[in-house]
């Protein structure tokens, strides 16, 4: 088995980076880790302003073609705008372009050795699952996760109605959305949950509170609650970057941490009845998994469990789920999204 890395260490042919920024940095940082030379940057045409990056100007896809007979195209960024894949898809049509896949947290990297070394944990996951769809999403993610490859990452998408018809809306009463962003979760919950009662928003970020906090005086069953779900009650470091990527940090380039507090929903959640709970909180998902254990294993919500933050999500938050209940069916779907973004784990308890 080889993988894309190992194949862009043997290619003759220049390695272009379609995009720039925090995606772009961290492929080039593999690249350079491995000793394998990015020969341009390029943006799609019409927004090029001049600019340079790691010390070179970037180009328009019109100049790369120009300057290049062959070369080989990384996607470095992300998006799951239909005008952009269609964009992307263009490119891919003409030349041969890869999605790397590189971690949005943490280190690591899932290349053919992460693989093989954790093969009977994605084979344990496999045999958890509900359904052949979740066996093939899994197949599929694990497929363009090794070559960067955009067939089998489409082949993996689902729609958003394919989604709810696993879950059980008409019972939610009480929810807890853990990373709420701006509300976009909350307006989904609150249009299909018709006997909702609460939805307890938390967000730490501060301009994304501040809008969550608007939404939430409109909306009188939106709760928001500005903290980090976390395995306890204290204090972290947080990155405020105002945006879907703000996390609890150690350190940052941006200068814009600062302290924040940080809840379990063990603690939150004590004297009330969970129906469910959603879990994209940009890496931060071990440990309000932790914080929620008393309360999964009280209530057994169904719970939404993003699955593509850091490079082991995709096998170890299925385990460490599994450890906790016995009576939850596991699927796992995705939807549109370059790269394997969006994906995601569903439980849905037997027990409800």
């Amino acid at each position: 088995m080889k993988d894309l890395w190992q194949y862009l260490a043997h290619t003759t042919k220049p390695i272009v980076l379609y995009g720039m920024g925090d995606g772009a940095d961290k492929i080039l940082s593999v690249l350079n880790r491995l000793g394998i030379e990015a020969a341009d940057f390029f943006a799609s045409d019409g927004f090029v302003r001049g600019q340079f990056f790691h010390g070179k100007r970037v180009l328009s896809y019109t100049e790369i073609l120009q300057k290049y007979d062959d070369f080989i195209v990384l996607l470095s960024f992300a998006s799951s705008r239909p005008e952009v894949i269609d964009q992307i898809l263009a490119i891919d049509k003409e030349r041969e372009l890869y999605a790397p896949d590189v971690p949005v947290f943490g280190g690591g990297l899932f290349d053919c050795d992460f693989y093989v070394a954790h093969q009977k944990e994605f084979q344990t996951v496999s045999a958890l699952l509900a359904d052949e769809r979740s066996r093939e999403v899994l197949e599929q993610v694990i497929e363009y996760k090794l070559t960067g490859r955009l067939a089998p990452l489409f082949l993996s998408e689902c729609v958003e109605e394919e989604i709810f018809q696993l879950f059980k809306p008409l019972r939610y009463r009480n929810v807890y959305d853990l990373g709420a962003y701006t509300g976009d979760t909350a307006k989904v919950m609150l249009a299909r949950c018709p006997r909702l009662e609460a939805l307890y928003a938390v967000e730490p970020d501060r301009r994304n509170f501040k809008k969550l906090n608007a939404f939430a005086a409109e909306n009188k069953k939106v709760r928001p609650i500005q903290a980090a779900a976390w395995d306890e009650s204290t204090t972290l470091v947080f990155d405020h970057q105002g945006n879907r990527n703000a996390n609890v940090t150690q350190h940052s380039n941006t200068g814009k941490e600062n302290l924040c507090p940080a809840v379990s929903v063990d603690e939150l959640a004590k004297s009330m009845q969970v129906d469910f709970i959603k879990y994209d909180v940009e890496g931060s998902e071990k440990e309000a998994l932790a914080g929620s254990k008393k309360t999964i294993e009280r209530d057994s919500p169904d719970l939404l469990v993003s699955l593509y933050h850091r490079v082991e999500d995709l096998f170890a938050l299925p385990l460490q789920i599994a450890k906790m209940k016995q009576n939850y069916r596991f699927y796992i779907r995705r939807l549109r999204y370059i790269p394997a973004w969006d994906l995601n784990l569903y439980c849905i308890s037997d027990s409800n």
